[in-house]
C-alpha cells in the first residue's frame, strides 16, 4: 500500500526532486531524498503540518528544497528516477532517512544536532536529521 496518495505528475515531480538533490549519490542517495520527501507529506507536524501532497512538499516555502530554484530540477523525469520515486511512494524506507524530515550537505562533518534536530546518520555528502517521536509520531 502506498504511503502517500499520488498521481503520475506528482510521482514525476518527486523523481525530479530526487535527481536534482542527489543524483551524484546514486540510487541509494536518491531513495534517501525521496524518503525525506514522503516523510514530510505524512508528517502532519512541526514545519510540515499543512503539507498533504508531493507537490506541496516539493514547493514548500519557506522550508522547501533548494533544488527547485535550479534549472536542472525542471528537466523531464527519467524512467530510472520515476522507478525510484515509485519505490519510495510504495513504502521503501532506508536508514538514515527512514524517519528523517531534514537533510543537508555540510562542508565538513555532520553536526550532531541541526536546528535542534538529532542526526540519524550520513550517506555520502548528505546528513539526515530526525524529529523526536513525541514531536512527530506519524513518521515513525
Amino acid at each position: 500500500m502506498a504511503r502517500v496518495r499520488t498521481n503520475s505528475a506528482q510521482t514525476k515531480l518527486l523523481a525530479r526532486l530526487m535527481r536534482a538533490e542527489a543524483e551524484g549519490e546514486g540510487d541509494i542517495g536518491m531513495l534517501l531524498v525521496g524518503n525525506v520527501g514522503v516523510n514530510r507529506v505524512v508528517a502532519d507536524c512541526l514545519d510540515f503540518d499543512d503539507i498533504r501532497t508531493i507537490k506541496q512538499m516539493v514547493f514548500q516555502s519557506p522550508g522547501g528544497f533548494e533544488a527547485v530554484q535550479k534549472p536542472y530540477f525542471y528537466q523531464r523525469a527519467r524512467n530510472r528516477e520515476i522507478r525510484l520515486a515509485n519505490r519510495v511512494i510504495q513504502g521503501e524506507r532506508r536508514d538514515p532517512a527512514s524517519n528523517a524530515l531534514w537533510f543537508f550537505r555540510p562542508t565538513g562533518a555532520c553536526p550532531a544536532r541541526w536546528f535542534n534536530q538529532v542526526q540519524s546518520g550520513r550517506y555520502k555528502a548528505h546528513c539526515f536529521y530526525l524529529p523526536t517521536y513525541a514531536d512527530c509520531p506519524s513518521v515513525y
